[in-house]
């Protein structure tokens, strides 16, 4: 073999340079170390003024968020009123016929809908027993009503009554 073959590193490190590991044994990593030391000067939990300037907050630690939000902005609503919050998914309705009232307090509405079959785009029915729950039993068999989501109310219960529509005949 060649000489040249034998010691590859050597060839490609510049003369000057040294690698990491005879860097942090001659005491040069300090460098980085110096730094930090540098850093630590500021009091703890402080910006130093050019960050607090580039966010606009100069006079305020880092991390801190200025409180905008006021009782100031709140002083034309009555007290004990709370605001409405729409919410991001509103709470589904549903129309269809009552077909049981046996129970009490608890309606069953079936609730036919009209879908496009997926393969063939024939329209199709399909309908869904739908377990609403009627505070006042004032359902009767056949009638239409409109039903609104709600939360769990017993196992099978996920509905209640908003209004009847129309009453049978």
């Amino acid at each position: 073999m060649a000489e040249d073959d034998m010691a590859p590193d050597a060839a490609q490190a510049p003369a000057g340079a040294a690698s990491e590991g005879e860097a942090v044994a001659e005491g040069r990593a300090g460098e980085a170390e110096g730094r930090v030391a540098q850093d630590d000067t500021a009091p703890a939990g402080a910006a130093s003024e050019g960050e607090a300037v580039a966010e606009g907050r100069a006079g305020e630690p880092e991390g801190r968020v200025a409180q905008d939000d006021t009782a100031e902005g709140r002083a034309g609503e009555p007290e004990g009123r709370v605001a409405q919050i729409s919410r991001a998914n509103p709470r589904k309705l549903r129309e269809g016929i009552v077909t049981s009232a046996a129970m009490d307090k608890t309606a069953v509405v079936t609730v036919t809908e009209r879908v496009r079959h997926r393969l063939y785009g024939k329209t199709v029915q399909r309908s869904t027993k739908l377990y609403v729950h009627d505070e006042a039993n004032e359902c009767n068999q056949g009638d239409r009503v409109r039903v609104q989501e709600t939360r769990p109310l017993s196992k099978q219960k996920r509905w209640r009554l908003v209004e009847i529509v129309e009453r049978a005949r």
